[in-house]
């Protein structure tokens, strides 16, 4: 799996139909916890793949949230995205807004990290230390039984997602803590570059 597009046009483009900070931060971080779980599962050669499809997963939501992953590919074809990363960044989108189900691994992780890494940024914005630094899993379980708490975050997806990998609930959680506390500072940065600009 490779990429047609490089990582400044990608972010390029998410910038042309993106504006509001709170969803650049996430495209980020799901590119950040899609690079690390390329490596950590033995795809390292597709890191870039991974994680470009990542920072595009959510492309069309700002401007048309109504016709998420269906308003998706006319966007990503304008930009020179293949046919191969668009089949993958709509399959996040399963059973909620599209009917491309999610194959390769790479596509049942970011099925399983989209709503998740949103429910970790929530709950670390509520620590003390406002980061994932410091985050167990027994507390992010506490958020997770919680309905109310980031009642956007499809606890139902999560571990639809868990299952599709063949992993626990507490493993996705885990590992998916652990992606974000490696990227969070760098996010961080970048964050702060772009609202400067």
């Amino acid at each position: 799996m490779e990429s047609t597009v490089t990582r400044e046009e990608a972010m390029a483009l998410l910038r042309e139909y993106n504006k509001e900070p709170f969803h650049i931060q996430h495209a980020l971080t799901v590119e950040a916890v899609m690079r690390w779980y390329a490596k950590e599962l033995g795809y390292g050669a597709e890191e870039e793949y991974w994680g470009i499809s990542g920072l595009l997963h959510d492309i069309d939501f700002e401007l048309y949230p109504e016709e998420h992953c269906v308003k998706a590919p006319e966007l990503l074809k304008k930009g020179g995205v293949s046919d191969e990363m668009i089949h993958t960044v709509c399959s996040h989108g399963y059973g909620l807004c599209c009917d491309v189900k999610p194959e390769h691994e790479m596509e049942k992780v970011l099925f399983a990290v989209d709503e998740l890494t949103g429910l970790i940024g929530a709950a670390a914005r509520m620590r003390p230390s406002k980061s994932v630094s410091d985050m167990e899993v027994s507390s992010l379980k506490k958020k997770f039984k919680d309905k109310r708490f980031a009642a956007g975050c499809s606890r139902d997806v999560i571990k639809d997602g868990a299952e599709r990998l063949g992993w626990t609930l507490d493993e996705l959680m885990e590992r998916t803590i652990l992606a974000m506390r490696f990227s969070e500072s760098q996010i961080e940065e970048e964050m702060q570059q772009i609202c400067e600009e």
